[in-house]
């Protein structure tokens, strides 16, 4: 498990990105967990994001969440939030519901790989083994990524390519056994 989904991205300045809910390396709460697994206690809340540290000229984010080892092949998309403020440094825990209560003004979720637009928690199919969780925050020199409202997540990530210049990234695992 040694590949990295940003290796064939161009380089960009790194950023600081800390969560009160998940830690670097570790598993998952079980709140973060889709209501679609068969995990106790799962609430498909998104977690806490801050972040520090951004590039110089950033003028908005993108926060986005991906399983990297879903068995699709593509590898699961489970949020995208686009055209978050640059004054703008922190996401409560279950910000990414489906009335999008917890985003600021102007910033909008796109359609997860369930074209669902909220935050979609984990749901490693059992006994697949652990999962990869990578939350990142974006920092764009736009203050608006210009994709349509339902854009998929792939389409996002090729728009903003050429815009972005800092990446901050929290992965967590998750597994159901």
């Amino acid at each position: 498990m040694n590949n990295n989904p940003f290796s064939k991205l161009p380089e960009v300045a790194v950023f600081q990105l800390e969560s009160n809910d998940i830690v670097e390396g570790h598993p998952l709460p079980a709140q973060h967990y889709s209501e679609m697994s068969t995990l106790e206690g799962s609430k498909d809340l998104s977690p806490h994001l801050k972040w520090s540290g951004v590039p110089d000229g950033t003028k908005s984010f993108v926060v986005t969440a991906y399983d990297l080892d879903a068995p699709t092949g593509s590898g699961l998309w489970h949020w995208a939030v686009i055209n978050i403020p640059a004054s703008v440094t922190e996401l409560p825990t279950g910000a990414g519901d489906e009335h999008s209560s917890g985003l600021p003004k102007g910033s909008l979720q796109l359609p997860n790989d369930l074209r669902l637009k909220r935050f979609i928690g984990a749901a490693p199919p059992a006994g697949h083994g652990p999962h990869r969780y990578y939350f990142v925050v974006h920092a764009l020199d736009v203050e608006n990524i210009s994709v349509a409202p339902n854009s998929t997540p792939a389409l996002l990530g090729f728009t903003m390519l050429s815009h972005t210049l800092g990446r901050a990234v929290l992965m967590a695992t998750g597994e159901v056994k």
